[in-house]
């Protein structure tokens, strides 16, 4: 059994507005294809996209905010064998939500800004069987930043991003992408498909598996 998580969380402000990022969802859910061909059955927890999947064996848990994603994950996270948390999941979400549309009248606006749970530490805390994946987004000290997230974390891999590789990053449908272990082995790949990096996620995951 496999666990994913993908997309963006939006962060309500209002009825009408929220707090989101560019995440397209697209990595996750290419995953989650890659693990259900390979004979996964796999539990895709995705916050708001337009991708689509129909998969036997993919059972699709749609949410929107971080707090929903991380109730969703720990209900399903210990029965799971490998969980691979690449959704972008808001680290701060509005104190204050209000319950009418915010109307504009001063020339500014605050917003009282709190932290979300993080649902990747947490499933670090509780880890038992589970082969743990995180990923991570950097713009700079990307290797340094990442192997520290993979420890604070008790994570088996990390995927790192980096922000400064054309073709990488959140809306294409290209990634280019280092796969880090516990040992901080760091394996290199070439920009490539989404769906070619999901293949080189989930084989690297095999590899950690048979061992």
């Amino acid at each position: 059994k496999v666990l994913i998580t993908a997309g963006p969380t939006y962060e309500a402000i209002d009825p009408v507005r929220f707090i989101g990022n560019h995440s397209s969802g697209k990595m996750g859910f290419e995953i989650a294809t890659t693990a259900a061909n390979l004979g996964a059955e796999v539990i895709l927890i995705t916050g708001p996209t337009h991708q689509q999947i129909t998969h036997s064996l993919v059972k699709v848990v749609p949410v929107t905010s971080a707090d929903e994603m991380f109730n969703k994950v720990h209900e399903y996270y210990e029965v799971v064998d490998v969980a691979i948390l690449s959704a972008a999941v808001a680290d701060y979400r509005p104190k204050y939500i209000s319950d009418k549309k915010i109307k504009k009248q001063e020339s500014t606006l605050t917003l009282e800004l709190e932290k979300t749970k993080d649902i990747l530490a947490s499933c670090g805390e509780k880890k038992t069987k589970q082969i743990l994946v995180g990923f991570a987004l950097e713009t700079n000290n990307e290797v340094q930043n990442a192997i520290g997230k993979l420890k604070k974390k008790n994570l088996d891999l990390i995927v790192l991003n980096s922000l400064n590789d054309k073709g990488a990053g959140f809306g294409g449908t290209t990634n280019k992408v280092s796969i880090i272990d516990k040992e901080e082995q760091i394996t290199n790949y070439s920009l490539k498909s989404k769906a070619e990096v999901a293949e080189d996620i989930m084989n690297t995951i095999l590899t950690l598996i048979d061992a």
